[in-house]
């Protein structure tokens, strides 16, 4: 049994990190569901800006801040 997406919204990009630097961190607010409200950092892959909507599969794990 598949757990469904969850939606947060970007907050803000904070920097970009790999070593080819294709790597956003970001924070995110949980839209709605038990969650929301909660504000979290992630590392997205791909072209992502404030005010975008991603479907989070797992949502346990928060990114390390970098330095």
């Amino acid at each position: 049994m598949e757990e469904q997406p969850t939606l947060v919204k970007v907050l803000k990009c904070l920097n970009r990190t790999g070593s080819r630097g294709g790597i956003t961190q970001v924070r995110v607010e949980f839209i709605g569901g038990a969650e929301k409200s909660r504000v979290i950092i992630r590392n997205v892959k791909g072209p992502v800006k404030e005010g975008d909507i991603l479907a989070l599969l797992e949502t346990e794990r928060e990114a390390r801040r970098l330095r």
